[in-house]
């Protein structure tokens, strides 16, 4: 029987509302940029901090729970002694060529050589800030991690080089050294190019250990999908979640979550702390770099959610849970 997020082609949402915005409102949009304020001039901010991490403590680590903010979606998951990249991209651009497209506003705040030993590579999307080609096999030549990611993807990554790669659905899971690995539902899309959208499979990842819990949610907009992640799990101990590129709302509503709407997500997942991530590392929208905190934070309340629940790392730091 076919699952309902499959179709003929590639993959689909499930909400029936789902906005799908495709290359003529892409061109509208950007278009529509020139005649405004644009959301980043040279000056506009001083340069955000990062904090130095030389990684020494991370290699130390053999058995707790730490979440470290290396920028954008990229984090390092260390749980019951097991590893963990998330979307991980070292790269100075976005795109599909080195020389043009979204630039890195703030640099990686762990560089590729300090990262303990890598097991698991973890992949959201196919979409460039996402699935950086650079960066998985930079870190298959040094670490020969297994790369996971939905359904569609091990063309482009076996093509690459990468020798462990496995292809999951929503609600498949993997284990590795009694850590299980869940890929659980989103609402966004997948391509690479003009003529791909929704070939391959996006979706989040529900990271299971002995006693702990975390969840990442790779890029999404807001649906029931966290409320059913979180009764699924019975909550997790933290939730990495996006808060930034969500400007303009008309454009970016479906397929990313804003600030506010993140928070709801946050209370959906049951979680006990909130990392947000996908801010203050590329220009890919109109909102102002450093908006989605405060915004955040203002959610927080607005909720009556303890605000020390609310973690927003720098570039670099580290969390020890």
């Amino acid at each position: 029987m076919t699952k309902p997020h499959h179709t003929k082609t590639g993959f689909r949402n499930l909400n029936p509302d789902f906005e799908d915005h495709g290359l003529t409102d892409v061109l509208k949009w950007v278009s529509g940029r020139w005649s405004r304020e644009h959301s980043v001039e040279p000056g506009d901010y001083l340069p955000f901090p990062v904090i130095p991490n030389d990684g020494k403590v991370l290699r130390e680590n053999d058995s707790k729970l730490t979440v470290t903010w290396i920028g954008h979606a990229t984090t390092l998951v260390q749980i019951d002694g097991i590893n963990i990249l998330t979307d991980p991209i070292w790269s100075d651009r976005c795109s599909p060529v080195s020389f043009a497209g979204p630039k890195r506003y703030t640099p990686p705040g762990l560089k590729l050589e300090d990262l303990p030993r890598i097991d698991i590579v973890i992949l959201s999307h196919n979409h460039y800030d996402h699935t950086d080609l650079p960066s998985l096999k930079l870190l298959e030549a040094k670490h020969h991690p297994k790369f996971l990611a939905g359904l569609g993807n091990k063309s482009l990554l076996k093509g690459i080089g990468l020798s462990d790669v496995e292809e999951m659905d929503w609600w498949d899971s993997v284990e590795r050294k009694g850590v299980k690995f869940v890929f659980t539902p989103t609402q966004h899309f997948s391509g690479r190019g003009v003529a791909d959208r929704y070939e391959t499979l996006w979706g989040s990842y529900a990271i299971l250990g002995k006693n702990q819990k975390v969840y990442f949610g790779g890029d999404t907009g807001y649906y029931t999908h966290f409320k059913e992640i979180g009764e699924k799990f019975d909550g997790f101990d933290v939730a990495i979640l996006p808060i930034g590129a969500f400007e303009p709302r008309w454009f970016m509503s479906s397929v990313h979550v804003d600030p506010e709407e993140s928070v709801r997500a946050f209370a959906d997942l049951r979680a006990k702390y909130m990392i947000p991530m996908h801010y203050m590392t590329f220009v890919l929208s109109d909102e102002k770099l450093d908006s989605p905190v405060p915004l955040a934070e203002k959610a927080f309340e607005n909720l009556k959610l303890a605000a020390d629940r609310l973690v927003p790392l720098k570039i670099g730091e580290s969390r020890f849970f």
